[in-house]
């Protein structure tokens, strides 16, 4: 399992407000919450995100209230990853639990920057920088994991 695309890179405490701003919780249409992912951080996000990019943040990302329609919002516009130094524990099981990918490494959101094309590799933790030549070392999820990742979420992978 990989994720292969072009960075957006933020910076710390990306909290579940600016992710998908809460005057748009009352939809539950996944475009819909994608057509205003990031928009309060990043007005050229929706703009500019393709298929497969990737979210490189610092520290805390996911930080606020725990909803679901943030890693929602992020996976429905495109987004196949997010590496960040650290993950609000909320945000992280949910993020899972939809089959969003992420992935904490330090020197990874450090050193990546925004434009950079990056490859992850899920199974052994590895994350390629193709800009720098630089590779990092993520830990790699284990099998229940990436089971639930690969089945699109907790709720497919126990139906499966």
């Amino acid at each position: 399992m990989n994720a292969h695309g072009i960075v957006h890179k933020y910076g710390d405490n990306v909290d579940t407000d600016v992710i998908i701003p809460a005057r748009y919780l009352n939809t539950a249409s996944h475009a819909e919450l994608a057509a205003h992912c990031m928009e309060d951080i990043d007005q050229d996000f929706v703009k500019t995100v393709k298929q497969g990019d990737i979210i490189v943040a610092e520290k805390n990302f996911g930080c606020g209230s725990s909803r679901e329609h943030a890693p929602i919002a992020i996976q429905a516009s495109g987004v196949s990853c997010v590496i960040a130094s650290t993950f609000a524990r909320i945000f992280y099981r949910n993020a899972i639990n939809i089959g969003l990918p992420i992935m904490e490494c330090d020197a990874a959101s450090q050193e990546i920057q925004s434009g950079d094309e990056i490859e992850v590799d899920f199974d052994t933790g590895v994350i390629l920088n193709k800009t720098s030549g630089k590779s990092y070392q993520a830990q790699p999820f284990p099998p229940f994991i990436q089971n639930i990742i690969q089945k699109g979420g907790l709720l497919n992978s126990i139906m499966k």
